[in-house]
């Protein structure tokens, strides 16, 4: 049985498709044509999967504060994690994508937020499974009604007020930027109106965690991407809306940090003061 596993290869996932307690999600999202994902998984997907998209079940609707991707209202969440089958603590969730965990983190990332710790990222995500010739269906699948209550680890975040009073703060107070280095230099800004970064951030680019293919490097290098970090107090990471930085948190969880925080609105909520 799966219990916290964090990582699961597509050999694990073929041998347990038939596991009634599965509950595969395809999380397959572009930001530049929010519908792609969509119809990438009408086109295929894994068997058994059920879709997500980030704007629409992985986010709440954008205000004027908040940042791009506002965390979801947690009781329509709930709702849509039990019209998928999702029995918390008891289903075994793998979520996949095909952009190097970008999106699958971030569901990843939700659920435990909500008290859901049986939940995986599948190691080489889309491409490696359809590169290895197993099942892919174009079929919904049909599934029971679940149980999600969820029970929200409200430490886990922060907002502006604690971003901004950091940087006030002591040293031991690391803010991460989890964005490419040159959209933290502000030499580039392709989404956000504004270009920069919050001051006193340090920058680890969250593409480091993986390969280009998708899969996810030794845990001994993610031991390593952290090591200056072991002596903050807590570390606060954030992208452009609170995306890629799952990606990070993610990569501290297998380094063996427990004293992350995710700032959800990022940089695009930061400059929308």
């Amino acid at each position: 049985m799966l219990k916290e596993k964090v990582i699961v290869d597509s050999q694990w996932l073929l041998e347990n498709l038939e596991n009634p307690l599965l509950v595969i999600i395809d999380c397959r999202f572009q930001l530049a044509d929010p519908s792609w994902g969509q119809k990438e998984y009408d086109y295929g997907h894994i068997q058994g999967a059920h879709y997500l998209n980030l704007d629409q079940d992985l986010s709440s609707k954008v205000q004027s504060h908040g940042g791009r991707h506002p965390l979801p209202n947690i009781q329509n969440f709930a709702a849509k994690l039990e019209s998928i089958g999702i029995v918390k603590n008891q289903s075994l969730v793998v979520v996949y994508d095909d952009s190097r965990f970008a999106f699958a983190a971030r569901l990843w990332w939700l659920l435990r937020y909500l008290g859901h710790n049986t939940v995986s990222l599948l190691d080489g995500g889309w491409n490696g499974w359809k590169n290895m010739g197993y099942p892919i269906s174009t079929n919904r699948p049909q599934t029971s009604q679940g149980n999600f209550c969820p029970q929200v680890q409200n430490d886990w975040t922060v907002d502006i007020e604690k971003v901004k009073g950091c940087q006030e703060s002591a040293a031991s107070v690391v803010l991460v930027d989890s964005r490419d280095r040159d959209r933290y230099e502000g030499k580039r800004e392709p989404i956000d109106p504004i270009a920069g970064s919050i001051p006193g951030a340090l920058n680890s680019p969250w593409k480091q965690v993986s390969t280009t293919e998708g899969y996810l490097k030794p845990l001994d290098y993610q031991e390593q991407l952290w090591s200056d970090y072991q002596s903050a107090s807590e570390i606060i990471v954030y992208c452009g809306s609170g995306v890629t930085a799952c990606v990070n948190l993610l990569s501290l969880e297998l380094a063996g940090f427990t004293n992350t925080k995710l700032y959800p609105g990022g940089w695009s909520d930061y400059i929308s003061y």
